[in-house]
């Protein structure tokens, strides 16, 4: 009797550490926010009977949850922002590659992982923002030009340590090479005209408020801006357009290798790479959709066409580590 109660004791201990999911639900770590995936999962929900579960974090908490939980994790799916987290995620061997043609066609290939562990689901463009009232837009054109001595106490940017700037600066290591990325960041910190902020919200408020004149910042953080105070002397405009292109980024997301449900997961990737999915989670941050046959939201569309730059992001992963050393080095903090 004392060993049926041990052997029950031992189940109940295995069984408590993962949530148990029914058949017909899907369980999502979501380091994108719960405003910005509430509605779209509660659409698939209709749609497809297939209930989301989700849990909302920091994206290095979600991972180290997995990583914790190992076989054991509740998640079937890991969904989170910036290539350069997606790339460190694959590393850690928790995303299992998958083979969906309908993700190929709806994704371009450097918007995913290249062994097609992590796809990108919608993409951001990280470029120059400026204060109309100060600066002629004739007088903008690359990211590295923003290092020259014109700029001296005028530029302001947010701070090293977000990883949307590292996969910056990794992403110019690739494209620059390390030497060129170095003197450009070295000119950003020589022309800063305040210490770096710890948002792009307050780097765009202070350039409004007549602080600095040009940053750098992911243009949904200047759509949400603008929509709420449309006054704000500040224009948008599109950086390295006769070189690379502008540096874009990703949300993304990846299927977890211990889910009892890869199949099903893999549908849900694919629906959510399909047409009225992507317009939908595209749109409730103003960013644009990865599936090129969907159009941005009609405010997004206002700040006109663009070219992109086209280098795979998981370069951004890859190299992360390299640009991080590079902004300690040259005194970007």
């Amino acid at each position: 009797m004392k060993k049926t109660i041990a052997a029950l004791m031992i189940l109940f201990v295995f069984f408590s550490g993962r949530a148990m999911a029914s058949p017909e639900e899907l369980v999502v770590y979501s380091a994108r926010k719960e405003h910005l995936i509430k509605d779209l999962f509660e659409k698939y929900e209709k749609e497809q009977g297939v209930k989301i579960t989700y849990i909302t974090g920091k994206a290095p908490v979600l991972l180290q949850r997995i990583l914790s939980e190992g076989e054991n994790t509740a998640a079937d799916i890991l969904l989170t922002v910036d290539a350069g987290n997606l790339w460190h995620t694959a590393e850690q061997e928790i995303l299992v590659p998958v083979a969906s043609p309908v993700l190929d066609r709806n994704i371009p290939d450097h918007y995913k992982d290249p062994d097609n562990r992590w796809f990108g689901l919608s993409v951001r463009a990280r470029t120059i923002v400026y204060n109309t009232d100060r600066v002629k837009k004739e007088a903008l054109d690359t990211y590295e030009a923003l290092a020259g001595e014109d700029w001296k106490g005028r530029l302001l940017l947010r701070t090293s340590k977000k990883v949307y700037n590292q996969s910056l600066v990794a992403m110019f290591i690739e494209t620059l090479g390390e030497d060129k990325t170095r003197s450009m960041v070295s000119g950003w910190v020589t022309n800063l005209a305040a210490p770096p902020y710890s948002s792009d919200t307050k780097v765009m408020e202070a350039i409004a408020a007549g602080q600095g004149d040009a940053g750098i910042v992911n243009t949904y953080y200047y759509g949400r801006l603008m929509k709420e105070n449309p006054d704000l002397p500040l224009g948008i405009f599109w950086a390295d357009q006769s070189a690379n292109g502008v540096h874009v980024n990703v949300s993304g997301a990846g299927i977890v290798k211990y889910s009892r449900k890869v199949d099903q997961a893999v549908r849900f990737l694919e629906w959510l790479s399909e047409k009225d999915a992507q317009k939908i989670f595209a749109d409730a941050n103003m960013e644009f959709p990865v599936n090129q046959t969907v159009l941005p939201h009609e405010d997004v569309q206002k700040w006109g066409p663009f070219k992109a730059s086209t280098v795979n992001l998981a370069r951004a992963g890859e190299l992360q580590a390299r640009a991080v050393r590079l902004m300690d080095i040259e005194g970007y903090k």
